[in-house]
């Protein structure tokens, strides 16, 4: 008789799930399939050949070898801490290494600071939709999840009933995921005075910042707050990067800027969970950021904006009366909102059956399971003959009743 695993799960355990994204991830391999789904980096961008010298350059003598092959500092190597100050500083946020912390990518920073802030119960503020893989990070903390709402009452500060003792309220504020949309300085600012209001921290998910194609660049939540406050150590926003939408995905490279005491404690998280982040791996995205992250970030812009622009162009030729679209200025993915009654779930299995397209349905974002009539739509991985085929075949799949 097998060994009964659930029966020794712990509770928060029934509140993690499978990412659809990464299920819809396996249509990758089916070669007739036309994926909308993943928001996936095309590697034909990569700079393989900006890695190929790092890491020849990190293994090529004894020392640089020795340090890139041993454990490390639990913060992060220092070479990759300074870049990232650098960084930041052009952001508007003046700091130090000591602001820093390297993560296994951002999706690992959200988790540690569901872990960190989270008790059972606690309210946490996210907005509708959000990040899927956020809601997963944080889920297991069994968080009541309440509705913000930047741009609702834009002059007004109060937050949402409920929400007076929120331990967070997180935002994508460029180019979100999963809606494309982009926060003004307004609605910035309205989110920070909501979170100075509830006396709650602000995460803000800046991992799609390097990819605006049009329009006005925005500050940062951190560079408001910080100027505001008097400086990082006094902010209560934590800036959560990455290099997986700009370098690479693989590496697993992301950052936490935020007040040296938070970073303090996020250390002591990231000693419990695995140590470092691989230190050759952090070596290689310092020496490859210094020497062409603006020319990679240019290179991604020309490439996706032309497919940004195909999906747009698309949709407008094929999709049906009733349906509406975001109109991104960047990022990777468009928001599809039909028309009352449409089941996103049902259509996605009736156009992966019999048009061979995928995306994920919108319930997927929602913290209550709402949005059925939504889907996320990403044109990042494929050209515009792709795009264009695909929004075809999605335009076909929907049912005419």
């Amino acid at each position: 008789m097998s060994f009964d695993w659930s029966s020794v799960y712990a509770g928060r355990a029934q509140r993690m799930g499978a990412s659809e994204i990464r299920e819809l991830l396996k249509l990758l391999e089916q070669p007739d399939v036309i994926s909308f789904a993943g928001g996936i980096p095309d590697p034909d961008l990569f700079p393989i050949e900006a890695f190929q010298h790092a890491y020849a350059a990190a293994l090529g003598a004894q020392a640089s070898a020795q340090q890139a092959l041993q454990y490390s500092l639990s913060d992060g190597v220092l070479e990759l801490r300074a870049w990232i100050v650098g960084y930041m500083e052009q952001l508007g946020v003046p700091c130090a290494p000591e602001n820093i912390l390297i993560t296994n990518g951002s999706q690992q920073g959200l988790e540690f600071l569901g872990r960190l802030l989270l008790s059972p119960g606690d309210p946490a503020l996210v907005t509708w939709p959000t990040y899927l893989g956020a809601l997963q990070a944080f889920n297991a903390y069994e968080p009541t999840y309440i509705r913000l709402d930047p741009r609702a009452n834009a002059d007004a500060a109060e937050p949402p009933a409920g929400a007076e003792s929120a331990k967070f309220a997180y935002v994508v504020p460029d180019f979100a995921n999963p809606t494309g949309d982009t926060l003004t300085l307004e609605e910035r600012k309205r989110v920070l005075a909501v979170a100075e209001a509830a006396g709650a921290a602000v995460i803000e998910d800046a991992a799609y910042t390097e990819l605006r194609y049009e329009g006005e660049r925005q500050p940062s939540l951190l560079a408001l707050d910080a100027e505001a406050a008097g400086g990082i150590d006094e902010s209560r926003v934590i800036f959560c990067g990455t290099f997986s939408k700009t370098l690479s995905p693989g590496l697993r490279v992301g950052w936490i800027a935020a007040a040296a005491p938070l970073i303090q404690k996020l250390v002591l998280v990231k000693q419990a969970s695995d140590l470092h982040s691989a230190p050759l791996n952090q070596i290689a995205i310092a020496r490859v950021a210094a020497a062409t992250f603006d020319a990679q970030v240019e290179t991604n812009q020309a490439a996706y904006r032309v497919r940004r622009d195909a999906m747009l162009a698309a949709l407008e030729r094929h999709m049906p009366d009733g349906f509406n679209w975001s109109r991104p200025e960047g990022g990777m993915f468009v928001w599809v909102q039909g028309p009352p009654g449409l089941n996103g779930r049902a259509l996605l299995e009736r156009a992966v059956m019999r048009e061979r397209v995928a995306f994920v349905p919108g319930q997927a974002f929602f913290a209550d399971g709402s949005g059925q009539e939504c889907m996320r739509l990403s044109f990042s991985l494929a050209d515009p003959d792709e795009i264009e085929e695909g929004v075809r075949r999605l335009a076909a799949a929907i049912p005419e009743d």
